[in-house]
């Protein structure tokens, strides 16, 4: 019999077993990292960067720089000890964190440069192997390096990392080599480096020796691999960190005491004239570029990997994803890495690339912090992480790799977010879906409560537009009632789509079908808007308790958009429901449609019968600007129409209306009709017969509004398409005019 506890509560993805056989701490995270960390820049620049700064210049620029990696080290031990990290390393733990989008949109470029580096490292290898036997050919060593680094990778992970215990060696017994050696020449410590004439300044040796640093990622991109993830990624980063940092403050103090500062800044290779064998330098630089491959060959592919297998690369691309052997190894996105890298390699100077390259690692790195301490800051339920670190902590880390960034290169900075941005916007509008919830729900939740709390209760001039409910009933039937709330809101507005189901025993399955179809309507049309479905007895009685319940807090719609309804036995019906939303101080806006078929014809113009700026001729007034600046109703004429009984009051009419319309900047015109011996009726419909759509105010509702309704109804038998207007929020919307660059966009 099955536990009904377990069938209850599933083992979550976050306590999977460990995987049998995979890479531990030492060999998994440690060394390639601590490979990584202690690479060409200790052995070339370190001198470069002590003669510049000085001793304590330098100690402190190696404090600050760890600092950063040790911040981005405690977010990664929160992530991953709050989840299972499979393969994909930074991209996996981004991508379940902040989504699939963001995920991608770092994870591509972290491909790109992991692949990049391979060459960049290799080339760096080949230089200093040509420098020492010049008869060889730089790039037929440096295409040879790269082959033999990605054969090792493919042949196994585990191989990759034994060969790597040997480099490991060659860089102990260099660092051993130089602690033993011997003074270039009598020197004095200088603190602060060298003289001005000489002396680069304290951020330019920064950006130089920064990189030297960012090694931690060779171990988190191998967690695929790794046995127990959630402990080998915390403890072997921390430990490669804290070696890292223990001989790059050990080093300065030797350097220092053993070269003045002009040697250090002039001689590359000043580390192999102060070693007790000078060679053993040679090999721990030879040794320091190929770690530095290997650890790059091997994390690319499982990034790759990891990005097939989500659905990030497009379809045709998925086959990157396959794994081979027992160990899941990425061998075809190996010998793909190879290839990128040979190309890069046969064109020869990366220098260019560089800099561009560490701008991916620390987008990386900086992301990494920042969904750490969104998660934290959230203080969702879902993340609990048995490594917990302060929110502060990982949003320091993501300010200190963006400062770094700037001060490392600007451009190559700028460039790299230009690149990301491109990706994600690309990612986003392929609406990928996943199975993994992420943080962004959470952020916005928790932007809207903060809005939410502080938006007033008291309606503004400054900031009213409306917020539309349109009850459309079958979306598909009454388009033109979602097209004209679109119309009124350019997408600024909250827009609500709403439905009565009428029945009693209506399930919730089909009220959520028909939302999620209704979503889907919408969003083919590129509707943004908000979608309720809702069941009652009767349509009108469960319209007025949508309108009156629905909202959050002062964030109500206060503009209702319905169709007309000519059948005199729901009229009464029709009528109390229109009362109830002007009792509720919503705004009425009822679209009778036209005998023609086409709604709003060609959308190039509107007449509007002036009733005075008060109540429902400013709130027409308006309607009539938004309508007019929308894209589907652009360049449309609004025509301001006003009948008097004489031209006397023509004059009076014409010179307070047009003066109205200065002052309001609008773009409408006036137009006065003196109706002579004719009707209302009779004027409305020669002087606006050929209009796209008519506005007219209505009456207040009262015990006589049946009958008025009816009469309306009548009214508008024959004429276009005309939008009646029953002005019920409390506000003045001639001051609402008065701030009418509120609207401008």
């Amino acid at each position: 019999m099955k536990n009904p506890i377990r069938q209850l509560f599933p083992r979550p993805e976050k306590v999977a077993a460990p995987k049998q056989g995979g890479l531990g701490t030492f060999g998994g995270v440690f060394t390639p990292s601590i490979l990584t960390i202690l690479g060409v820049i200790m052995y070339l620049r370190f001198g470069w960067v002590v003669g510049n700064v000085g001793l304590l210049g330098t100690l402190i620029i190696v404090t600050l720089a760890t600092s950063i990696t040790f911040l981005t080290a405690l977010s990664v031990a929160s992530i991953a000890t709050d989840q299972r990290v499979r393969i994909g390393g930074a991209y996996y733990m981004i991508s379940r964190s902040l989504g699939i989008e963001t995920g991608g949109a770092i994870g591509i470029p972290l491909y790109i440069a992991l692949a990049l580096s391979v060459a960049l490292y290799t080339v760096g290898f080949a230089e200093s192997i040509v420098s020492v036997f010049p008869g060889l050919n730089f790039k037929l060593v440096g295409m040879g390096t790269t082959v033999f680094v990605a054969v090792l990778a493919m042949i196994s992970a585990k191989v990759a990392i034994r060969a790597q215990y040997f480099i490991m060696f060659g860089i102990a017994l260099s660092l051993l080599s130089l602690f033993f050696g011997g003074a270039v020449e009598e020197s004095t410590i200088e603190l602060w480096g060298a003289s001005e004439r000489n002396s680069e300044s304290f951020w330019v040796v920064f950006a130089v020796f920064f990189p030297a640093v960012t090694g931690i990622m060779a171990g988190v991109n191998m967690s695929g691999d790794l046995e127990n993830p959630a402990k080998s990624i915390p403890k072997g980063t921390f430990y490669a960190i804290g070696t890292g940092y223990l001989i790059y403050m050990i080093l300065p103090v030797i350097l220092a005491t053993r070269a003045d500062a002009l040697t250090l800044i002039e001689d590359p290779l000043v580390m192999r004239r102060m070693a007790y064998w000078g060679d053993a330098i040679l090999i721990g630089v030879w040794g320091a570029t190929l770690s530095s491959a290997v650890g790059s060959v091997l994390g690319a592919p499982r990034v790759l990997q990891a990005l097939a297998r989500d659905g990030v690369l497009p379809r045709w691309l998925r086959w990157l994803g396959t794994g081979s052997g027992e160990d899941d190894s990425p061998r075809i996105g190996t010998f793909i890495t190879m290839i990128i890298a040979l190309v890069a390699v046969f064109l020869g100077n990366l220098n260019v690339i560089a800099p561009i390259l560490t701008m991916f690692f620390l987008t990386t790195y900086g992301v990494l912090n920042a969904s750490a301490g969104i998660e934290r800051l959230l203080d969702s339920p879902s993340f609990r992480p048995e490594f917990r670190v302060h929110w502060s902590f990982s949003i320091l880390g993501a300010l200190g790799c963006l400062a770094v960034m700037f001060l490392i290169n600007a451009v190559a900075t700028t460039l790299a977010f230009i690149f990301v941005i491109a990706i994600f916007l690309w990612l986003q509008r392929r609406e990928m879906k996943t199975a993994w919830g992420d943080v962004g729900k959470g952020l916005w939740m928790a932007l809207i409560r903060t809005g939410l709390l502080r938006i007033s209760h008291e309606s503004e001039a400054k900031t009213w537009r409306p917020n539309p409910l349109v009850l459309s009933g079958a979306p598909t039937k009454r388009w033109h009632l979602i097209d004209f709330a679109n119309s009124i809101t350019h997408n600024r507005g909250i827009l609500t789509i709403a439905t009565v189901l009428t029945g009693s025993n209506i399930p919730t399955q089909r009220r959520e079908k028909m939302q999620e179809n209704i979503r889907d309507f919408l969003s083919k049309r590129g509707i943004q808007g908000l979608v309720r479905v809702t069941n009652a007895d009767n349509a009108f009685s469960g319209a007025g308790e949508l309108v009156q319940s629905y909202g959050l807090g002062p964030l109500v719609p206060n503009t209702i958009i319905l169709g007309d309804s000519e059948n005199p036995d729901i009229r009464s019906d029709y009528c109390k429901m229109v009362a109830g939303f002007n009792r509720m101080g919503r705004n009425v806006l009822i679209l009778h449609d036209n005998d023609e078929g086409m709604v709003f014809r060609e959308r190039k113009r509107i007449d509007l019968w002036w009733g005075g700026l008060k109540g429902n001729g400013g709130l027409m007034m308006i309607v009539a600007y938004l309508l007019q600046s929308s894209r589907s109703w652009w360049g449309s004429e609004v025509t301001i129409k006003m009948m008097v009984s004489d031209e006397q009051a023509a004059e009076d009419a014409r010179a307070n209306l047009n003066a109205m319309i200065k002052r309001l900047r609008t773009g409408a015109k006036a137009e006065i009709i003196v109706s002579g011996s004719r009707t209302f009726n009779e004027v409305l419909h020669e002087s606006s017969a050929g209009a796209d759509l008519i506005m007219m105010g209505m009456a207040e509702p009262d015990e006589n509004f049946d009958a008025y309704y009816e009469s309306i109804q009548k009214r508008l038998s024959g004429l276009p398409t005309t939008l009646m207007v029953l002005a019920g929020e409390e506000i003045s919307y001639g001051d609402v005019l008065l701030q009418q660059d509120a609207y401008e966009e």
